[in-house]
């Protein structure tokens, strides 16, 4: 099993962009639990929390294409530090509202800016790509990144929501941006891996998203974003109803890593299925697998069904993320 991986860090400079590329989506896995702690020891309000993170997450979701965009244009190297002048200083203005009680609409036009992030995993995925496309190999690449976007769930978590309570409470947030501050300026760095500047011929192109096999993507991919941001905020809330907040990291972790070892075993096996039967099976298996958490009445069955829930979620991603390769 483990030999399937082994051979995809064969090319040079696989390590090291990939090992960039890991502390740089730490920001992913921390950012959003970080925003929600914080503003939920400050303001008491898990409203107001979960407002500030669903527009930090909406932010970043409407930025990345676009610096997706800009990056295939002009390459990573000229475009991923740019983006750190908005990100950066948007964050330290974030955490400044929230030390100096400012009003909502601070923190939220804040939020706009922080969310003004590359899509680190994809950065990466792009190099993968640039190296092993039309090759086998390029999907156990996408099944190690996504192990890895996994791990940073299980570590994340709880390191921000820690920090946040043992240190001060915009310590979360705060760490996830120096993770994207070093992680982007070792990606940049990993120049002979660099996919290509994509030059642009004149012509009028149009857009993938005319596609119908991209547009039922984004419908199944939409949905498993709102499961994800929706157990961030339900973990730290549900935690705190049961007393014990520290919880909500373990539980996140614990849903990390159902998804993590789901993934590992998923990149290192080939099933004799067709992509699209796969991928109906695990999207479904990832809604049915959630309905149980109507029924969780404490903060050890909330971890055993976010287990379970994860185990199917990884996959489900992986096979997205090949099928619109």
């Amino acid at each position: 099993m483990f030999s399937s991986y082994r051979v995809i860090f064969q090319h040079p400079g696989t390590k090291a962009f990939s090992g960039a590329g890991f502390i740089a989506r730490m920001t992913v896995s921390m950012m959003g639990i970080g925003i929600i702690t914080m503003i939920a020891q400050l303001r008491d309000s898990f409203f107001m929390a979960g407002v500030t993170a669903a527009v930090y997450t909406f932010s970043a979701a409407f930025c990345a294409p676009l610096i997706a965009r800009l990056v295939d244009r002009y390459g990573q190297s000229r475009i991923l530090p740019k983006t750190l002048v908005i990100s950066v200083p948007a964050t330290a203005a974030l955490l400044l509202c929230t030390v100096y009680d400012a009003p909502d609409w601070a923190i939220w036009l804040s939020a706009v800016f922080v969310g003004a992030i590359p899509s680190m995993p994809a950065m990466i995925r792009s190099r993968w790509t640039h190296i092993y496309k039309g090759d086998p190999r390029l999907q156990t690449a996408y099944s190690f990144e996504s192990v890895l976007d996994e791990i940073s769930f299980i570590i994340g978590p709880p390191l921000s929501v820690t920090l946040c309570i043992a240190l001060f409470p915009q310590a979360g947030p705060l760490a996830a941006i120096i993770f994207l501050i070093i992680g982007t300026a070792l990606v940049v760095c990993q120049k002979r891996t660099e996919p290509p500047v994509h030059k642009r011929d004149g012509l009028a192109k149009g857009t993938v998203l005319r596609l119908p096999a991209i547009q039922l993507l984004m419908v199944v991919l939409l949905a498993l974003g709102v499961i994800v941001g929706t157990v961030d905020v339900l973990a730290v809330a549900f935690a705190n109803a049961q007393g014990y907040p520290e919880g909500a990291s373990y539980v996140l972790s614990v849903y990390a890593a159902g998804s993590c070892i789901a993934g590992f075993i998923f990149g290192a096996v080939r099933l004799p299925f067709s992509y699209t039967k796969q991928f109906v099976f695990t999207a479904a298996a990832t809604l049915l697998t959630t309905l149980p958490l109507l029924l969780v009445t404490n903060l050890t069955g909330l971890g055993l069904t976010m287990f379970v829930a994860g185990f199917f979620f990884s996959p489900t991603m992986i096979l997205a993320i090949g099928f619109v390769e």
